[in-house]
Order: structure tokens, then C-alpha cells, then sequence
């Protein structure tokens, strides 16, 4: 693809603000559904490569959301089971977790349960730090390592010691992208999704043109992608 076109498709992603369907960027660029979806995965993977490597201190935000392993109800009232019961489920369902800097930056990881999450946040928040978490059992063990403020969703959604609502702000992107642009996102693309949203909320005060810039040096620094790299051959085998 020539450098023009890959401009313009930057260009393009970046004034999504919930994000860009490689669909629409497929059309928008007159060029196959193929390159346009490895082209979207590179440009996600360019401005989130430096996700492993960062750490949060401060006033943290903590909290999970789940996504796909859709399971269809039956028509008739009298066949439909409870789909929140594990055996009812698919075994495809995940959780973002989110850790968020308030006045800072977003971190998401996608584990299988929350409970999961509770190493690597301990991890990727520094020691001394102030966490704010929602009344589910799953962040009872973070008590062990921070100081940690709670808020019971079923009282009310903040108070003035402990509030979660930068970590739902973050998921409140995720869905509108979900439902709005590419309408699933669940599965092995779930983690780079959840990334691209976490740096289109840490920017979103950040005009079009700055982060048109900060994407293009993004992909200029970034070296070969040895994940999309051959992407589709390796598909097809």
C-alpha cells in the first residue's frame, strides 16, 4: 500500500472517537476488507506498544467488565436457562479489568475473572498507592497490598471517600464502540481493542490534528509487526 494511503488511513482512524471498523476503512480507502483489518490491528498495536511496560502510582481506579460468549435465548419462556450460570455459558466470556490513574493514564488487561487480575495489578500499580474498587468479592485481596477505598454499586455509585466512575467512563467507551462501530469485539482482538479505547480516552482532550501526529510517529517508530505480519497466510494454513 502506498505511504499516501497508509497517511490517509491514520488519518481517518484517528477522528473515530469510538473507534474505526476496518469495514468503513475498507471503503473509505477503496482497497480489500483484508488489508484494511491488519492495517487497523497495526495502527492499535503501534500506539499501545508501550502498555507492558508502564505503571500507575497515585490514586488508582480498579474495576472489570465482561464481554463476549453471547448466548441467545431460547423463544419459548418454558426452554430458557439462566445464562449467568457457568454451565449455561459458552466459555468464551472475558473481563477487562482496568486500572486507572486518576489525572493519569489507562491500563487494560483481559484475564478470565477478575479474581485473575489481582498479580498483575499488583504489578502494575506502585507500592503506596491508593486504590478505589466496587464491593465484588474478586478485589478483597487487594486489602493485602494497598490501601484500598470501596464503593457498594448497590448504595449508591460514589460517595466522597471512594468512587469508580474513571474506570466506567473507560468501560462506557468500550460499549459504545462495541455497540456503535464494530458491534464484537470479544475474543483473541478483545485486548487490543480494550488498549485502543484506553488511548482514546487518555487523549480525548487531545485535538484531531495531535492525534493524527502522535499516531504517525507512533507507526514510524514502531518496527516490524510480528503479529499481523503474514497474518492472513497463516490463517489460511
Amino acid at each position: 500500500m502506498p505511504i499516501r494511503d497508509i497517511l490517509l488511513a491514520i488519518a481517518i482512524f484517528a477522528n473515530g472517537a469510538k473507534g474505526h471498523s476496518a469495514l468503513q476503512l475498507s471503503r473509505d480507502l477503496d482497497c480489500q476488507y483484508k488489508t484494511a483489518f491488519v492495517l487497523a490491528h497495526k495502527i492499535r498495536e503501534a500506539i499501545t506498544a508501550d502498555c507492558d511496560e508502564r505503571t500507575l502510582a497515585g490514586d488508582v481506579e480498579v474495576d472489570g467488565a465482561y464481554f463476549g460468549g453471547y448466548v441467545k435465548p431460547a423463544n419459548e419462556k418454558a426452554n430458557r436457562v439462566d445464562r449467568r450460570k457457568a454451565e449455561n455459558q459458552t466459555g468464551k466470556r472475558k473481563v477487562v479489568v482496568v486500572m486507572r490513574e486518576r489525572g493519569g493514564e489507562t491500563l487494560p488487561f483481559v484475564f478470565r475473572s477478575e479474581a485473575a487480575s489481582v498479580s498483575t495489578i499488583g504489578a502494575k500499580v506502585a507500592a503506596g498507592s491508593t486504590l478505589y474498587a466496587d464491593e465484588a468479592a474478586s478485589w478483597d485481596r487487594l486489602h493485602d497490598r494497598f490501601l484500598t477505598k470501596r464503593i457498594n454499586h448497590q448504595e449508591a455509585y460514589s460517595t466522597a471517600e471512594a468512587c469508580t466512575n474513571g474506570a466506567e467512563s473507560f468501560f462506557s467507551r468500550i460499549r459504545r464502540s462495541e455497540i456503535g462501530i464494530h458491534h464484537h469485539i470479544a475474543g483473541p482482538y478483545l485486548q487490543a481493542y480494550s488498549q485502543e479505547m484506553a488511548w482514546r480516552e487518555d487523549h480525548r482532550r487531545v485535538s484531531n490534528g495531535e492525534q493524527y501526529l502522535a499516531m504517525t510517529e507512533a507507526a514510524l517508530r514502531h518496527p516490524v509487526s510480528r503479529v499481523w505480519k503474514g497474518y492472513w497466510q497463516r490463517a489460511a494454513d
